[in-house]
Order: C-alpha cells, then structure tokens, then sequence
C-alpha cells in the first residue's frame, strides 16, 4: 500500500490509507472501472509476452508466439478462464469509450450500422439506443456471436471471418479497435473486405486511439507497446490510417475527437 500510495494510487495521511480518484477505478462498482483491465493485464500470455519483447523487435513478429506459437486468439480460446478475464476487460473498456463514440457523433442519419468485429456488441447498442430509427448487424466469428446474451430488436447478428467470408452491405460500417490488433497488410485486406461489401454512399467509422504524428502520448505509446508484443499490431497516426484507406479504396475525410482516448476516423470509397 505504501509503493502505490507513494505512486499517487492511493492517499496516506496520518497512518491511514484512503481512496484517491486513480483507486476508485478498481472498483468493480465504479461506472469507469478499470479493474478487468488490470486483471487482464496480469495474466500471465499478457505478461509474458511483454517480457519477451526483445523477440518483437529482432523479428518484427509478437513475442507472444514465444509462449504460444498459435497466437492470442487461439490461447483464450484454449483457456477459457482466461478468455473470461479478456472478455470481462473489453467489455468495460467498451462500456466507456463506447458512451464517449455515441455522444461525440450522429448516427441517426444511417438506416442500417455494421459493427465489424464488434464482440458481444456493447458499442453497437449503445448506437442504436441513440438513433431509434437505425438497423444494427454485429458481424464476428462464430464462438464469439454463440456467445451472445442478450438480444436487441433492431440488431441482427452474423457469423463470419473478415478474412474469409463476404461482409453485410451496409450505410456505414464501424470498427472499433480492430485494426491496431493486426499488421498493416491484415489491415488493408480488412478495409478491402469492408470496400468491397460498401456501397458507393456507405460510410467508415474507424475508431481507435490515433497516435500524435510527432508520438509524445505516453498511454498512446504504451499500447503501441502492448499491441506489437500481444499480436503484432500496433497503434497508428492520422497519416498512417489514412495509407492504409487508400490502399483499400477509401479516403480519409475527417478525424473526430472524443472524452475518451478514442477517435473517430471517416471514411468515404473512392
């Protein structure tokens, strides 16, 4: 307690230890609670992988294949308890930055929203809560949507591989967090896919956390680490995002600010 007050966590006065606003986020009742964050953070793939970074850097590949040769995505899937924890953590960061991406921009004028790679589609709910009139389709691979538990009236879910199988035609497409799990090719056949099932009018939201172009965001730089040691991806820059759109057919129109570390990058085909 006295190494995390004397970081700023908690606060110690008078031989006694309170609560400062940095504590109150391991709450597992705080609205922005980060605790699942921290716990999956500590699990050992994610902690490993992180030791092994000089793997990343001599080989360009996440030094996660250095404990699990299949890769993050097979590992929790193999470990279940574990893919609870990831889960559990995605859905409150959802939970957070997906109230920031609702408040920051107007989905009302689209008639039908795909959410690609949306998980259990947390964000894609809270888009439709705000535009009443507007038609959700969560696209995501197949264990993810059977474990799907909660229904909505407007929102229709779809099985599938983005690498693999034809994306739902839609007015406007959302990715959140999708494209820093992956190198820059992945990324390009994933916003090939997405340009291919986009009509001429259709909109792309890609929302993530966009680096400064000069890259002096410690958190940003941090999960730049994270990424490249966890599945070689990484965060990435206004200009960089914009490379990859054009490579797929899009172009970049403008980036939206949120409350949260979230962006919001448009895109319109080409």
């Amino acid at each position: 307690m006295s190494l995390l007050a004397a970081h700023g966590i908690f606060d110690h006065r008078d031989g006694t230890f309170g609560h400062t606003a940095s504590s109150r986020l391991l709450r597992s009742d705080h609205p922005m609670t980060m605790r699942p964050f921290l716990q999956m953070m500590g699990l050992p793939i994610i902690w490993g992988s992180i030791t092994e970074l000089g793997h990343a850097v001599r080989t360009g590949r996440p030094s996660l294949e250095v404990l699990e040769p299949q890769g993050i995505w097979a590992h929790l899937q193999n470990h279940p308890s574990e893919g609870e924890i990831f889960g559990r953590a995605m859905t409150a960061k959802a939970g957070a930055e997906g109230a920031a991406v609702v408040d920051a921009f107007d989905f009302r004028p689209y008639r039908t929203i795909a959410d690609i790679g949306g998980g259990r589609g947390h964000l894609l709910r809270a888009v439709l809560e705000a535009a009443p009139d507007t038609q959700g389709i969560l696209f995501d691979l197949p264990e993810v949507i059977d474990s799907l538990d909660v229904e909505h009236p407007r929102m229709a879910a779809t099985a599938g591989d983005f690498f693999k199988d034809t994306l739902p035609t839609a007015d406007a497409y959302v990715l959140m967090e999708v494209l820093h799990d992956w190198p820059d090719e992945e990324c390009v056949a994933i916003l090939a896919a997405i340009r291919r099932a986009a009509h001429a009018d259709s909109t792309l939201l890609v929302i993530e956390g966009v680096l400064p172009e000069d890259h002096d965001d410690p958190r940003a730089a941090t999960l730049d680490l994270i990424m490249l040691t966890v599945t070689g991806g990484r965060e990435r820059t206004a200009s960089q995002l914009r490379a990859l759109l054009e490579q797929a057919g899009f172009r970049l129109d403008r980036v939206t600010e949120t409350a949260s570390p979230m962006r919001i990058v448009e895109a319109r085909p080409v």
